[in-house]
């Protein structure tokens, strides 16, 4: 990227573009909950090891779905805090049923054309 994104709420819009692809968001909460798994192993079992597993696990899946199904270079790359915070805000929108909406509201796609549109 050759201009930096001066905020969340801006960079927000351009991480949910990079992530238009349904399977590819279903790679992201695979590494997402695998990342929460490594955590809680972690302090279940009160060894470290587990949390050398994180970013392995995480990345592994997360770039799984950008380079597999969406065909594009993953937003970690320029905005790797960011990107973790908008992972989770991402596995939020998902739990909660609003992701695909979210998609539609920022970029169009196929929720957009059946005239869904995200809750306010």
């Amino acid at each position: 990227m050759s201009s930096q994104i001066p905020s969340f709420q801006e960079f927000w819009p351009f991480y949910v573009g990079e992530h238009q692809s349904r399977a590819c968001r279903a790679f992201h909460y695979l590494g997402k909950v695998g990342v929460v798994a490594c955590v809680v192993a972690a302090a279940y079992t009160l060894e470290w090891w587990p949390l050398l597993l994180t970013p392995v696990v995480g990345y592994a899946a997360s770039w799984t779905g950008h380079f597999g199904f969406e065909r594009n270079v993953p937003a970690a790359f320029s905005y790797p805090w960011w990107s973790l915070r908008a992972d989770f805000k991402m596995l939020g929108f998902a739990l909660t049923g609003r992701m695909a909406r979210e998609v539609a509201r920022l970029h169009g796609g196929p929720d957009a054309k059946r005239g869904l549109q995200a809750n306010p």
